[in-house]
């Protein structure tokens, strides 16, 4: 019974899972890439929520020294926080494994396997600047990415 409400739900609500160069583009105020992000987090906003998991967190906290400004600054009544849902492991794994294959040279699993895995598995959108790993290797996921 609880899927078609949760269906229901996405389709009323829709998430948006915002990636930490989005974020990093606003609280840092970068010059290039700001206004985009700010719009595009705002046309999310409009449309329905918007999340964040710890790995997003972990990210963007590098530049406070306090958690309670960078909960200030991304504050969770506006960025829902999301656990890592225990399938998008597996969805990492063989997004891993073909990087690998294609001549990755990374040795472990990186954050952005884990962000693109945790909206395949939701069916999120997903608000970024790094589109083409996402793309590659997440090419489910709604991408939400700045014009060509």
């Amino acid at each position: 019974m609880s899927e078609p409400h949760a269906a229901t739900a996405a389709v009323e609500s829709p998430i948006a899972l915002v990636d930490s160069s989005v974020l990093l583009d606003i609280l840092t105020n970068d010059p290039t890439w700001r206004a985009w992000s700010e719009q595009a987090v705002a046309r999310a906003r409009e449309v329905g929520k918007l999340a964040i998991n710890p790995i997003i967190y972990a990210e963007i906290s590098t530049g406070f020294d306090r958690i309670e400004d960078l909960d200030d600054a991304v504050p969770a009544s506006d960025f829902g926080r999301e656990p890592l849902p225990y399938q998008a492991g597996f969805i990492v794994g063989r997004a891993f494994l073909a990087y690998r294959q294609r001549g990755g040279q990374r040795r472990s699993p990186l954050p952005d396997f884990y962000i693109g895995a945790h909206a395949a598995v939701c069916g999120y959108r997903l608000l970024t600047r790094n589109s083409a790993q996402y793309r590659t290797y997440f090419p489910s996921v709604d991408l939400v990415t700045p014009p060509p």
